[in-house]
């Protein structure tokens, strides 16, 4: 081979290597603009369901502009932000069902008082029975999922705080923050997850024409949809002949669930339908929690993400038309949620006489 020859093959090998480079290059600048592109829409579309979700606006911070702390002041600002950091937050946890052929209704259906401890990770949730009992000196005798309905249809604009500060006061500690979860978006996620394959334990059958609820589910492993999964972990007594369901198996169900979306949320798929997942949770979530506090949870979601949950339930009893919280029961899982606020005793008397048991 003469050296023209030689020449023409080295040139032609450096070509080469040059298109698979160049080619190489081309697709993974494509993946990535792709990626920013899409990690530009997912912001996007966070930042603007975090502005429909809070309904609480933040104040500008008052330290821009001002000159450095002196070294002894900052290491206590560090120390008390770390105080901070550990000390227990308390969050009222509410879910409306504000479906079609509901009537419209906004009474809540699920009420469940919470304490996150971040020392420990450790979530405690009081199921209360939306059904229970309760006694305001402003409004009166009424079931628990009364109250939120009456503050949305009198005071819109206060609902979250005054419902807050309802239930603190009934509870006898201070709530930080209220949630607010429409059920459409539990539905509405996962039927974006394509649905849920979940071991239904026994026939459920229910109907109510007045709110349009028609639960028909048949015992054994199958695939739900988002409206069955939501009858799933709402099913409770039966008007068709079918078993009914206590409430401690009906919050099992309701962890079962939270599982299985979380596991498919961290799948492939999962991820691929976030953007559509923002979406839906802007739409069917409020709360008094400011925007800036909500991104720093959510980018500390890792750090934050509960170690360890214990749902504490109520035992009650129906006697109609209200459900009646066992008084001994009642003193005891209140001091267990309350305990690591480091509260004073609780009243007992008092609280007896706004759970209705004692007048």
């Amino acid at each position: 081979m003469d050296q023209r020859s030689k020449r023409r093959k080295v040139q032609l090998g450096k070509t080469r290597k040059r298109t698979v480079l160049i080619t190489a290059s081309a697709i993974l600048g494509t993946c990535l603009i792709a990626g920013a592109v899409y990690a530009g829409t997912l912001y996007y579309k966070a930042e603007r369901a975090l502005d429909r979700i809070s309904a609480s606006g933040t104040a500008p911070s008052e330290t821009a502009g001002t000159a450095s702390p002196a070294p002894e002041a900052s290491a206590a600002a560090d120390a008390a932000a770390g105080e901070e950091m550990n000390k227990p937050l308390t969050f009222l946890l509410a879910g409306v069902d504000n479906r079609s052929g509901s009537g419209g209704t906004m009474n809540t259906d699920v009420i469940m008082p919470v304490v996150y401890e971040p020392a420990t990770k450790r979530l405690s949730i009081l199921s209360i029975p939306r059904d229970m009992k309760l006694t305001s000196s402003e409004l009166g005798t009424h079931k628990a999922n009364y109250y939120y309905a009456y503050y949305y249809a009198h005071n819109k604009g206060e609902d979250l705080q005054k419902t807050r500060a309802f239930y603190g006061s009934l509870l006898q500690m201070d709530i930080d923050h209220m949630i607010l979860v429409n059920f459409a978006a539990f539905s509405s996620i996962v039927d974006e997850l394509g649905g849920l394959d979940i071991d239904v334990p026994m026939d459920m059958r229910y109907v109510d024409n007045a709110d349009g609820t028609n639960i028909n589910l048949k015992k054994g492993m199958q695939h739900l949809n988002g409206k069955e999964v939501l009858d799933f972990v709402r099913y409770r007594k039966s008007n068709r002949g079918t078993a009914e369901s206590s409430d401690f198996s009906r919050n099992e169900r309701q962890q079962e669930v939270l599982n299985l979306i979380l596991d498919k949320l961290d799948s492939v798929n999962g991820i691929t339908k976030l953007g559509e997942i923002i979406d839906i949770l802007g739409d069917n979530i409020r709360t008094d929690i400011g925007k800036d506090q909500l991104i720093s949870w959510i980018l500390n979601y890792k750090t934050m993400k509960p170690a360890a949950t214990e749902l504490i339930t109520l035992e009650s009893e129906w006697k109609s038309p209200y459900v009646y919280a066992n008084q001994e029961d009642l003193v005891e899982k209140l001091e267990k949620l309350r305990s690591p606020l480091g509260l004073p005793a609780l009243d007992n008397a008092q609280l007896l006489r706004d759970f209705g048991i004692l007048k």
